[in-house]
């Protein structure tokens, strides 16, 4: 008797405790998250700005010193590049249309180089013969001073827009080529192996297995010319001053008339497009391959 009452009772504490639901976990205060935000925030731009004060204090240090040695006009103030430079109706203007110009010229530049890099590693990557034959050549134009090479590109295609944008391209284009390059080749050889046995042709491959593969190595190659078109476009400036100036003619105006102020609100200005146009395809690399591509660069 006691035997079969006893079982009643272990199925009935079993049924509840399967019945029972989890316990429902209580949701943390938004306060604790929001404090954690602003110390990540905190924690990564904290450093930047602490390195920022200690150069602009380093800098007002050095030209308190040559002001007061009579040298004042090798190093302005870093706030006279505001009052001087950008905050003067003319000169303000003066930069902003010049940046305007030589953002023009770094762009095209720059999406020639991209176009010419691109399609001439997918020419070496699918045919040996080619990459043996003209990758050397791209080495070469890397080597090769581009100052070495300004005075041509003037004597050959004149003074104005078009010599410049040759000039960005000149600099800009072998980390294209490089990049992609090796991006095209670092496919795993497995996935080529599997293409092959779906005998796929070289168009099929191409399109569905080395480009999206590549594209990572293609978005830094497009980066790193990205800087580098910008400093085409100022080289081309600074030294083909016929035509619309850019910001590189106008830095070579100031830097002859000893306007020191007005020189570095301008090399400023440059610095900022470069800044830009770099994290402009730091952006769109994020948007292209972020999604399914981790990298820590």
């Amino acid at each position: 008797m006691s035997t079969t009452s006893a079982e009643p009772v272990v199925v009935e504490s079993a049924a509840s405790t399967a019945s029972t639901p989890p316990p429902i976990e209580p949701p943390r205060p938004r306060g604790r998250a929001r404090r954690r935000g602003f110390g990540a925030n905190a924690a990564l731009v904290g450093p930047p700005l602490g390195v920022l004060v200690v150069l602009v204090g380093a800098w007002y240090g050095v030209s308190i010193a040559l002001s007061a040695s009579g040298k004042g006009f090798l190093l302005p103030m870093p706030h006279e590049m505001f009052t001087l430079g950008f905050f003067d109706p003319q000169v303000g203007a003066d930069i902003w249309v010049a940046l305007f110009r030589t953002t023009g010229v770094a762009l095209t530049g720059l999406a020639v180089a991209m176009v010419i890099g691109i399609g001439w590693a997918i020419a070496m990557s699918m045919a040996r013969w080619v990459e043996r034959s003209t990758y050397a050549y791209a080495v070469v134009l890397q080597c090769i001073p581009i100052l070495a090479l300004v005075p041509l590109v003037g004597f050959w295609f004149g003074y104005e827009f078009l010599a410049r944008v040759i000039v960005c391209v000149l600099i800009a284009l072998f980390p294209m080529v490089s990049n992609t390059l090796f991006g095209l080749q670092s496919v795993d050889k497995s996935q080529r192996e599997l293409f092959r046995l779906q005998k796929a042709d070289r168009w099929t491959v191409l399109t569905k297995l080395t480009l999206p593969a590549a594209l990572p190595s293609i978005f830094v190659g497009m980066r790193t010319s990205a800087g580098l078109s910008v400093i085409g476009a100022i080289v081309g400036d600074y030294f083909f001053r016929r035509g619309e100036p850019g910001i590189g003619s106008l830095i070579a105006n100031y830097q002859s008339r000893l306007q020191s102020a007005e020189l570095f609100a301008a090399i400023l200005a440059a610095c900022l497009l470069g800044v830009a146009i770099f994290a402009l395809f730091g952006w769109l690399s994020k948007a292209a391959v972020g999604r399914w591509y981790d990298s820590t660069l």
